[in-house]
């Protein structure tokens, strides 16, 4: 858990949302109406207690008004190319509050560090044993992904879409979608996210 909590802190996304939300002047009450999410999770989320997925990040930067990046970005970063060396990525992995249900995945940020980016790119696993946590999302934008390891379930609009190792997705975030394991390994993608704001 010590291990757990140091990670959140290096990565600092609590404070920024806080600090983006008190620059814009909104309260808590402001952004969960924006979002629809709880004003509780929201304070969770913004002391660190809680690491957001990346669809509930989405929903929070579209109500800030800023891309998803800027929660994976360094402020003093400038570079024109940016290697991020194996075993260096960022790991996020959303385990859960104390008492609470472990969660259908985690992601790496596989460009942490980039500034201005137009794109963010993760490694993410997902847990074949969490399926029943999957929720339906959707947001402005387009995602792709690229599957190296198990069984990934696609659903997007009314359509699903079975995808093995070395297929490839590419699909309109505005439409209603989610992802899982499918068997009883964990799964192993590359996704890539571009999102309007």
């Amino acid at each position: 858990m010590d291990e757990f909590r140091a990670e959140v802190r290096e990565l600092q996304i609590g404070p920024q949302i806080r600090q983006l939300r008190q620059e814009r002047r909104m309260t808590l009450q402001d952004l969960s109406q924006e979002t629809e999410l709880s004003k509780p999770l929201l304070s969770q989320i913004e002391n660190d207690q809680v690491i957001p997925p990346l669809a509930t990040l989405l929903r929070i930067a579209k109500a800030l008004k800023v891309p998803l990046q800027t929660f994976f970005e360094e402020e003093d970063n400038t570079q024109k190319c940016l290697v991020v060396r194996a075993g260096t990525s960022n790991r996020i992995n959303r385990r859960p509050r104390q008492g609470g249900s472990p969660q259908p995945y985690s992601y790496h940020s596989l460009a942490y560090g980039k500034k201005h980016k137009h794109m963010e790119p993760f490694l993410v696993e997902f847990d074949p044993a969490q399926t029943d946590k999957v929720q339906s999302v959707q947001h402005s934008g387009e995602e792709f992904l690229y599957v190296l390891e198990g069984q990934i379930e696609l659903v997007h609009s009314n359509e699903r879409y079975i995808l093995n190792a070395g297929d490839s997705v590419y699909w309109d975030s505005n439409e209603p979608h989610s992802l899982k394991a499918l068997g009883d390994q964990i799964a192993l993608g590359i996704a890539v996210l571009y999102t309007r704001n």
